[in-house]
């Protein structure tokens, strides 16, 4: 559909900012607007504000990030402003920005906006009317038609040792990668490079997918990255502490089931729209054999992926004539950080137990991963491949 025409009155967008020190020094440094109001405490303490104002055209900035990046996003032409500064900012307000579509001009392909930005406490700080006209793309260059052919798959965790090995195994079986983190951006950043170096394209993402806002707004910006997605892997994980049923509180129980379920429940609702318009989409996700040789002390881990298999199994029917697989892998004890306080002795009792007399490993799972992602799994759905070295068969 054409992007202006997809657009309703009443529609709007929003993100937030908390404004910080480095943020006012940043715009001084771009625009040299050293006023000693905005950035000398003892000048401002002598002044009705008391306390150093941020720059108001430093709030109104990121009416250009919501227009460019949300309405009407790319190919947004934002021509005209009118702004009226109410409140005033400081640091470590945290401001949203809101846009919503007040007027469509159908003959000049333009839309006005009504543009307010709030702090914490509700009140608006500025308020304006924003005038957009909405680009076109010109589809007819076979460069910019063939995006939609690209395999680009979404590694949720790339940064833990399974992820890692993950996205660099998929990028040398041709697929160009998203790649998630959540603090470790030098981590990211580092697997990056050497999926570039493949000859690969890789694109790095924050989000807490603890948090649905930090969640929805990584799928936003993804959706704009890429207008069809191939496949996500789920590697996200968290520390799994041995606790006994009598000391364990639900709040452990709760940790467990946001990064198992809810995290994948809210992501999925925005991204298997994409695979849906080309009905074709793989989604991968982690599990382990502790449910079937359940470990002791692992009660909120065992239980959230036992529910990972219902969650998974249950779209793997619904959306099998839409063409979207959904699989599992369950590796056995795996030497990664995650187990890192496991002692080594009963490390070595595991690998002596196993027919293979081996540890699983990050390579076996990558591999397996990938084998999933590719076409040549196309039958499999609703599956789980158990990573175990011979220690559980059915």
């Amino acid at each position: 559909m054409d992007k202006f025409d997809s657009i309703h009155l009443g529609q709007s967008a929003t993100i937030q900012h908390k404004i910080s020190i480095e943020d006012i020094e940043k715009f001084v440094s771009l625009t040299g607007d050293d006023n000693k109001l905005h950035v000398d405490k003892e000048y401002a303490s002598k002044t009705d504000f008391k306390i150093p104002v941020v720059h108001g055209m430093l709030g109104a900035s990121f009416i250009s990030t919501v227009i460019g990046t949300r309405l009407p996003g790319d190919g947004a032409l934002w021509y005209s402003q009118t702004l009226e500064f109410i409140r005033p900012v400081r640091v470590g307000d945290t401001i949203k920005i809101i846009a919503t579509v007040i007027l469509k001009n159908e003959k000049a392909r333009s839309i006005e906006l009504k543009t307010d930005i709030l702090n914490q406490h509700n009140q608006i700080v500025t308020t304006g009317i924003a005038k957009v006209k909405i680009i076109n793309q010109i589809l007819d260059n076979p460069i910019q038609s063939s995006i939609e052919d690209k395999k680009v798959v979404l590694v949720l965790g790339s940064t833990g040792g399974i992820g890692s090995a993950t996205a660099v195994n998929l990028a040398q079986n041709g697929f160009d990668i998203i790649l998630h983190y959540y603090t470790n951006k030098e981590r990211a950043i580092e697997i990056q490079s050497k999926i570039h170096k493949i000859g690969k394209n890789a694109n790095v993402m924050q989000a807490d997918l603890l948090n649905e806002k930090s969640i929805i707004e990584m799928t936003l910006n993804i959706k704009r990255l890429n207008p069809y997605i191939t496949g996500i892997v789920n590697c996200s994980t968290t520390k799994i502490p041995s606790i006994k049923f009598q000391d364990l509180n639900w709040d452990y129980m709760q940790e467990q089931f946001d990064i198992n379920i809810r995290s994948s429940f809210i992501l999925l609702k925005e991204l298997i729209p994409l695979m849906e318009t080309k009905k074709y989409g793989k989604i991968v996700f982690l599990t382990t054999q502790a449910i079937e040789t359940p470990n002791s002390e692992w009660l909120h881990y065992i239980t959230a992926k036992a529910s990972l298999h219902g969650f998974a199994k249950a779209l793997a029917v619904e959306f099998s004539s839409k063409g979207i697989r959904f699989n599992m892998v369950s590796p056995s004890l795996t030497d990664t950080e995650l187990v890192s306080d496991i002692p080594k002795r009963v490390k070595m009792l595991i690998e002596a137990k196993t027919p293979l007399r081996k540890l699983c490993t990050i390579e076996d799972i990558a591999n397996c991963i990938s084998f999933l992602m590719l076409p040549k799994s196309d039958f499999l759905t609703g599956e789980t491949i158990r990573l175990n070295g011979g220690q559980f068969m059915l």
